[in-house]
């Protein structure tokens, strides 16, 4: 070993510069370890705020995550709430509610949702107006045809109940018109029957009374003839009856006074013949008078047809009113049938109508 690497072969001066070299290397070492703790110290440092940014990013985007799904829910109920009961109320809140949504996908849906409701709610009015219109005027088959297809429209699920509702009303007006139809042909019918039996009969009065008129005229120029001839041969005799049959007792045997009267033509429609025998027995006589049978009058009048307007209720007539024309009675009809009353009834009711023959 070499004498001069021992330290305790040094001089007093080599010692003091040994140890001040050992106290630099010393101290060097020293510093570099403390500030190789410090760096540690800051890295743990830093490290331990970016898990803290990172959970707590974590944290929040689990809240906002939780949040969406809420308004999501909240959107979907208030969405099912306004397609059972589509009022301007409930749709409302469905679209504000929509406006709380982030995610682009899922409002999208949603704001389409809305927009097929209130298409829905457009058609549903749009079929219960056509409908509404067809009850009010019945017999227009355009009328008919426009409601019919305003109701065909209606495809949604939702709308199903109404529908089937609106359909009701409408076979239930349209047989209702069918009937009434049905009825008033075979009223006119009957009518042009009763009209030309009623004609046939006046024919034949008519040439009935013409024969019995002809006949009667000329009964009474016979009667004449006879009068005008008994007149003239001298067989009627008045006052103190004839001198041939006079006698000195002064007895009166007898005196005949004879008159056959004309027969007279009558009056009325059937014609009335009067006949009228006198006869006059001398002295004391008796005076006996016959006046003949009058034919009469008579008539042909024929009954009044009255007319019926009805409206019932699930089957029950509510509505009920009699008149002399059929206009009338229609017309009363279709005045019940527009009413307020009865229009609100047929939403929830069946409703009918006709008019018939009282």
């Amino acid at each position: 070993m070499n004498k001069n690497l021992n330290p305790l072969n040094w001089t007093k001066k080599q010692q003091i510069i040994g140890g001040a070299v050992a106290i630099v290397l010393i101290g060097g070492v020293t510093t570099g370890i403390v500030n190789h703790a410090n760096h540690q110290a800051k890295e743990r440092k830093i490290e331990a705020l970016k898990n803290k940014k990172i959970k707590l990013c974590k944290a929040r985007a689990e809240k906002a995550r939780k949040l969406e799904k809420i308004n999501e829910a909240d959107s979907k109920k208030l969405l099912d709430i306004a397609e059972k009961t589509p009022t301007d109320k409930n749709i409302k809140l469905a679209e504000d509610s929509i406006l709380k949504v982030k995610n682009a996908e899922v409002k999208k849906a949603f704001d389409n949702q809305v927009v097929g409701i209130k298409n829905r709610v457009k058609l549903e009015n749009e079929a219960k107006t056509a409908v509404s219109n067809y009850q009010k005027d019945a017999m227009n088959q355009d009328k008919f045809k426009t409601a019919q297809q305003s109701v065909n429209k209606l495809t949604s699920s939702y709308s199903k109940g109404l529908k089937d509702s609106l359909n009701k009303q409408l076979a239930t007006s349209k047989k209702q018109t069918d009937d009434a139809t049905k009825a008033q042909q075979a009223k006119s019918e009957s009518d042009s029957k009763a009209k030309a039996i009623n004609t046939n009969k006046e024919q034949s009065a008519s040439t009935g009374n013409a024969t019995n008129n002809n006949a009667n005229v000329n009964a009474g120029t016979d009667s004449q003839s006879t009068v005008n001839n008994d007149v003239a041969s001298g067989s009627n005799s008045y006052g103190g009856g004839s001198q041939n049959n006079y006698s000195q007792g002064g007895s009166n045997t007898s005196q005949n006074n004879t008159n056959s009267g004309s027969s007279n033509q009558g009056q009325g429609n059937s014609g009335q013949n009067n006949s009228n025998t006198n006869t006059n027995t001398g002295g004391n006589g008796s005076n006996a008078n016959n006046n003949g049978s009058n034919g009469g009058n008579n008539n042909n009048n024929q009954p009044q047809t009255r007319y019926v307007g009805w409206v019932s209720v699930d089957g029950v007539r509510r509505y009920s009113q009699t008149f002399n024309t059929l206009g009338e009675a229609q017309s009363y009809v279709d005045a019940t049938v527009n009413s307020a009353e009865v229009i609100n009834l047929g939403f929830e009711h069946s409703i009918r109508y006709g008019v018939e023959p009282a």
